[in-house]
């Protein structure tokens, strides 16, 4: 007996160690993703043990964006952040001094992987008939976005209808009207994109749901796609996701080495083509025109070209006592 509990307990040394030996990567990240990261990470595990390293846990977290970089300013202890615009990666060194100031030079493409369009998901047959960005104005129609405080979701469409004024020769002043106006439209604000599609799809409420156009296919396989339709306005914002490691957390664990390797596949030609599955938009143009079918032409407006430094988009309009808390009166 005594020797069956002493191998026992060696047999369970032995598993410790080899537990304590996995690296684990926390990915903190905005709640429209969780599709593509179910899909990418056994693709990156598989490759990463194809190249010698060893096996790896990777676990998720998923929420508005900007509600998931304050969780990391505040202790979660994320390896990676993976956000869909920069303010909220921005944050994690203004606050905390968790990543360095040039974090975006450290990856192709400002270090975003894919980029993605703000489109319409309306009702079977379009009953309200909106197109465009002025129809979302019109008396009685129900727009369901999420908060720009709390998500990037909703920023990129703050943006894409401030974007569209300016592109038709309104001027600041037309524009902030305009925005105001789209917004007070709204039954309610969620704080993430797939809340908002929850209220939209599972809830029933609005006539219009703006999201990211691989928002639109998630809902399709989710819900199925005969009970809505994807409308592309005539102006988006370009919305680029971008990635980055989170140094502090990294540096204490000892997990710099797979954080780093986990991001960079993301440009891989397989994490592209998952990115295309996914209907994101990939960098790759060559990958891009095998999936031309999926994706339309837009005219996208870069946003730092039309809008400024994303630090400056943040304070002028999204902080608080910005353009939009002068502009949005709660229904």
């Amino acid at each position: 007996m005594k020797r069956l509990f002493s191998a026992s307990l060696l047999a369970a040394s032995l598993l410790a160690a080899g537990t304590s030996q996995a690296a684990t990567l926390l990915n903190v990240s905005y709640d429209v993703m969780r599709d593509f990261y179910k899909d990418y990470n056994p693709a990156f595990q598989k490759h990463w043990q194809a190249e010698g390293g060893k096996p790896l846990t990777i676990q998720m977290s998923h929420g508005g964006s900007s509600k998931q970089a304050r969780a990391v300013i505040d202790g979660l202890p994320a390896d990676v952040i993976t956000m869909n615009m920069a303010t909220d990666i921005n944050a994690l060194h203004d606050h905390g001094q968790l990543i360095p100031q040039d974090w975006a030079a450290r990856l192709p493409d400002n270090s975003a992987p894919f980029t993605s369009a703000t489109v319409f998901i309306v009702r079977k047959g379009n009953p309200k008939g909106l197109k465009d960005w002025p129809d979302l104005l019109k008396s009685g129609v129900e727009v369901v976005v999420p908060n720009p405080k709390t998500s990037g979701n909703g920023r990129y469409t703050y943006l894409s209808a401030w974007g569209y004024v300016l592109k038709n020769g309104g001027d600041e002043k037309a524009a902030k009207d305009f925005v105001g106006k789209l917004f007070k439209q709204a039954p309610v604000l969620d704080t993430g994109g797939r809340a908002a599609t929850t209220t939209f799809m599972q809830n029933q409420i609005g006539d219009v749901l703006i999201t990211f156009e691989n928002e639109a296919e998630m809902i399709a396989r989710e819900f199925g796609r005969g009970g809505f339709e994807v409308v592309y306005p005539s102006v988006s914002a370009e919305a680029e996701p971008p990635v980055a490691v989170v140094d502090k957390v990294v540096d204490k664990k000892g997990t710099r080495k797979e954080a780093e390797a986990y991001l960079k596949y993301l440009w891989s030609d397989e994490a592209q083509r998952i990115a295309a599955n996914n209907y994101l938009r990939p960098r790759n143009p060559a990958i891009l025109a095998e999936f031309a079918d999926r994706f339309p032409k837009v005219d996208f407006l870069p946003v730092v070209k039309t809008f400024g430094e994303w630090p400056q988009i943040q304070k002028t309009h999204f902080n608080d006592g910005g353009v939009f808390d002068q502009v949005y009166t709660a229904q």
